[in-house]
């Protein structure tokens, strides 16, 4: 299977470019996602000249405006270089399907970076570079090395990287209203664990060969924001009752009594959802539903990455 692109920064797949010319390499990341994710490395800091070793940069607030500044020497300002690269950057970006940026970093910093306001730091900034990144690819799934290390944050950045890489090769195929509506039919269930599915769902239904472009741009849109939201446990045990009834006429009294109390055990957080998972796959294989066949929330990646295990 070809491996899905993700912009990532340099260091963290063990290239010497941080600017002390050590590097952050990251083996889960290049061994485990590395099997199916096709890493683009982008290292902005090198990328606009700044060199290997180099002095430390920072951000700083200035007449209220962040600026991105030599720490010794605050003449040096790449405030603009690293924002224009980005806007260069911009085509680079459109086949990606996700991103992962290195924490803390004044460039690359998706989120709580250090900045300087009279020598006094606080957590309430953005890199500079990352900052126009994600501005112009709002679908873009973006996420930094250190959050990885949860695992409900883990299994959604890599839930909505596979969301959009499936858009993307919907795209390909043709924006139709019957591709659409199947795109939509097969997410469904994933979108219930998230939250209200009925808007998309007035966006799917109200598509037409006239408005398809309109509607798919607004679609996919507010898909990938709510997708950004972790789904919590109420709404997977509502998703997992919801598939539960497609077996209401299959299912002996015991193996009813059984799932139930499995789907309990998981609201309880005894046991993790692969558990309630793998129990419906083994009765939908006894008992297959079109539907639940054709949905992706029971598989909505690789099952070799084992996210649900620890949900």
């Amino acid at each position: 299977m070809k491996k899905i692109p993700i912009g990532i920064s340099s260091c963290l797949l063990g290239q010497h470019v941080r600017y002390d010319g050590s590097h952050k390499h990251d083996a889960y990341i290049t061994g485990t996602l590395g099997e199916y994710f096709d890493f683009r490395p982008f290292c902005p800091e090198v990328e606009i000249g700044l060199g290997i070793p180099r002095p430390t940069i920072h951000l700083v607030r200035l007449n209220g405006e962040v600026r991105c500044i030599g720490v010794k020497n605050p003449e040096i300002d790449v405030t603009e270089r690293l924002r224009s690269h980005a806007e260069r950057l911009k085509a680079q970006f459109a086949d990606l399907c996700g991103y992962i940026l290195k924490k803390d970093s004044p460039s690359c910093g998706m989120e709580r970076v250090k900045v300087y306001t009279d020598n006094i730091p606080r957590r309430d900034g953005v890199g500079i570079y990352a900052e126009v990144m994600m501005r112009n690819n709002p679908l873009l799934p973006v996420e930094e090395e250190g959050r990885l290390g949860d695992p409900g944050l883990r299994e959604n950045f890599i839930q909505r990287v596979y969301v959009l890489h499936r858009w993307k090769s919907m795209l390909e195929e043709g924006l139709t209203v019957r591709n659409l509506t199947r795109f939509h039919a097969r997410h469904k269930l994933i979108i219930m664990s998230h939250g209200d599915y009925q808007e998309l769902g007035q966006l799917a239904a109200g598509a037409t060969p006239d408005n398809i472009e309109q509607f798919a741009g607004q679609y996919i849109l507010l898909l990938m924001k709510m997708l950004r939201k972790v789904a919590s446990r109420g709404n997977h045990v509502n998703v997992l009752q919801h598939i539960q009834g497609y077996l209401k006429k299959e299912l002996s009294a015991d193996d009813k009594a059984e799932l139930c109390e499995i789907i309990e055990r998981y609201r309880q957080g005894e046991v993790p959802l692969i558990v309630p998972l793998t129990l419906l796959k083994h009765h939908f294989r006894k008992a297959p539903d079109p539907y639940i066949d054709e949905s992706y929330y029971m598989s909505p990646y690789p099952q070799e990455l084992r996210l649900t295990s620890l949900l």
